[in-house]
């Protein structure tokens, strides 16, 4: 497959990924909408799902359908196998939107994905708790209607079960490292920084959707699992530090959303390498504007890492990183097919958003 085939296969899976989504929907709410009971709460929730599992880059939903697709031979990929294939991605991104929906709140954050936050919309506030929620539990309603017949389904159970522990343990993390109003620079550590990221985002990002797909097509070894799991963690890590500039760094155009990690407080990448390589009088700035809400703080830490090349540190690790990815595909692949990861890989180097 040259390049422009592969382009068009991902184009292809992209839209008929996205157009699954409809069908998604009647699942979780056809049934529900007119009763005389819950009918209401049906139609919140066919509310919040149109308003919070689109508009991403669908990446982790796409790869379960793109993974699947890669492993199982073709004459095995009827229209049900497929279909099931595209539900579980959606799962992925049911997750993920249950997980941002409540970070948005934690975080105290203004957009995502170049609209509103759900919390923030007029009459929802706090009430999107229940909603992020109901988010969490159509993953299991709709891994039920389709794939309850299936030998893979208790492994798909277990996998989401503990991608979502490990990412609410990651995310436990996160917070007790940055708690609001108490700056303590000290707990900023490169180990802590690779703790919160693994746990926060590696797993559900890049093992969850992979795994799931290797489940699906029969694959269930320890050796196999825990081959791909090096790599995609290692995946993880290097997307999160993406992340990390791009909050401060990235365009909010194109993002779709404005950072908030110096407000916030948080364990970034950027701070963690600032305290690495800041003086006494450098790191006595950043103690007295981190983690404060004003707008001259934040510019002020800003200018502080950008007095210490941070944004030219980052490019050099994102060169590094790439080829430390590479070689470990080249070693951890096997027997899996390298077009995965290489693939996967492709998709978030140098990505802007």
């Amino acid at each position: 497959m040259n390049g422009d085939q592969k382009l068009d296969a991902y184009a292809q899976a992209r839209q008929d990924f996205i157009q699954h989504f409809p069908q998604i929907v009647k699942i979780l709410t056809e049934d529900g909408m007119g009763h005389p009971e819950t009918g209401d709460a049906i139609a919140r929730l066919k509310e919040v799902l149109e308003y919070n599992a689109v508009g991403g880059k669908y990446q982790r939903g796409l790869t379960v359908l793109i993974a699947f697709q890669e492993l199982v031979e073709p004459r095995k990929q009827d229209a049900a196998s497929l279909r099931r294939a595209l539900t579980v991605g959606w799962c992925v991104e049911l997750l993920q939107a249950f997980f941002l929906v409540s970070d948005d709140i934690m975080d105290s954050s203004l957009t995502r994905r170049g609209q509103i936050c759900w919390y923030q919309k007029p009459g929802i506030g706090l009430d999107a708790i229940n909603d992020a929620l109901l988010l969490e539990a159509c993953i299991y309603r709709l891994l039920k209607v389709y794939c309850r017949e299936q030998p893979y389904y208790l492994n798909l159970i277990e996998l989401f079960l503990q991608s979502s522990y490990q990412t609410e343990i990651g995310q436990t993390l996160d917070l007790i490292t940055a708690p609001q109003g108490s700056v303590d620079l000290s707990r900023f550590t490169e180990k802590r920084y690779k703790s919160i990221v693994k746990y926060k985002t590696a797993f559900y990002s890049f093992y969850l959707p992979v795994a799931a797909a290797m489940y699906m097509a029969g694959i269930d070894g320890e050796k196999e699992h825990a081959n791909a799991k090096k790599i995609l963690l290692e995946m993880g890590e290097f997307f999160q530090i993406q992340d990390d500039f791009l909050d401060l760094f990235g365009d909010p155009s194109v993002t779709g959303k404005i950072g908030t990690d110096i407000q916030d407080n948080k364990c970034s990448w950027l701070v963690v390498q600032c305290l690495q390589q800041a003086s006494p009088e450098q790191r006595k700035v950043l103690q007295e504007n981190y983690g404060q809400k004003e707008a001259e703080k934040v510019a002020r830490v800003k200018a502080l890492y950008e007095e210490l090349n941070l944004p030219a540190v980052f490019t050099q690790y994102e060169e590094d990183s790439y080829s430390r990815l590479m070689s470990l595909i080249e070693r951890c692949a096997s027997p899996l097919p390298p077009a995965i990861f290489l693939g996967l890989a492709h998709n978030i180097y140098k990505r802007k958003k």
